[in-house]
């Protein structure tokens, strides 16, 4: 019988309830109207970013879309933990998504929080400039 580390563990149980909170922002994201374009999309190398979900909604705008989820709301809560620096590599990671486009379509960046209370959406959250 093989042990994991407590580490092993625990990383575990973050990455389900992530994986849970991305399907749980998908689902309220596509019952408004928007379509599913990329999930967890990632810059190849070291150093990158992460997009947890890019949608398009009903008139073409692409919103890459930022997902945290926390059980509890102390240090400001979910959308708060969104940082300056996550806020530039998503923008890295968006402009790298958008290289495959032939004409850039609008686009924003968007967070969604899962909280107590259920999601919450927070369209254009952050700019990339």
């Amino acid at each position: 019988m093989q042990f994991l580390k407590k580490d092993t563990v625990r990383s575990t149980t973050t990455k389900a309830r992530g994986d849970a909170g991305e399907d749980e922002a998908l689902a309220y994201l596509q019952e408004r109207g928007l379509r599913l374009l990329q999930r967890n999309y990632r810059t190849p190398g070291r150093g990158g970013g992460e997009i947890d979900l890019i949608m398009q909604t009903p008139d073409g705008t692409v919103v890459f879309v930022e997902v945290r989820k926390r059980s509890r709301n102390d240090f400001g809560g979910a959308a708060a933990s969104v940082s300056f620096q996550k806020q530039r590599r998503i923008v890295f990671a968006a402009n790298h998504y958008l290289l495959r486009w032939r004409r850039l379509p609008p686009t924003r960046f968007d967070v969604v929080t899962i909280e107590a209370q259920g999601p919450q959406w927070l369209p254009a959250a952050f700019d990339a400039a």
